[in-house]
């Protein structure tokens, strides 16, 4: 049983160009293809899944990080969606790959591990792609040094 909706409404502008809107005080946005196809005066669908999913990553490693008092911003999250053909030769999302890194030193944070043994499962986003398109997650800290890579 669902605890929640969240309702978008998609408006075609012309082609391949949507106006989104979320509703509230939410801004709206624009989304298209790129060319060929669309005139890419917007994100395209598969930039807004990957951006869903670094986005869900993120708070998630925050909200964890915060669970015990810990501070590790600014988080910048990069995420790289490989588009290519299945077996049927449509062209899909085959896989994601992310890395968030830390705003600071790995050795300044207490609960270092427990923080990335659980931050995933707290994204819903990510775990609910994950089912269908694996997302393998790597965190660095500030310096570069991987702290977690699947």
């Amino acid at each position: 049983m669902s605890e929640k909706l969240v309702k978008i409404e998609l408006q075609q502008q012309k082609d391949y160009q949507f106006l989104i809107e979320y509703g509230n005080a939410v801004p709206s946005l624009i989304c298209d293809e790129p060319p060929p196809l669309g005139g890419g005066t917007g994100p395209s669908p598969v930039q807004l899944l990957a951006c869903a999913v670094g986005n869900c990553l993120s708070d998630s490693l925050i909200f964890a990080f915060r669970k015990f008092k810990q501070m590790a911003e600014p988080i910048h999250a990069t995420v790289v969606a490989e588009v290519g053909r299945n077996e049927a030769g449509r062209m899909r999302v085959l896989k994601m790959n992310a890395t968030l890194q830390l705003g600071v030193e790995g050795v300044q944070l207490e609960h270092l591990s427990s923080v990335l043994d659980q931050f995933e499962s707290f994204c819903t986003v990510t775990q609910s792609v994950g089912l269908g398109v694996p997302v393998h997650t790597r965190v660095i800290d500030l310096k570069g040094l991987v702290l977690k890579a699947e």
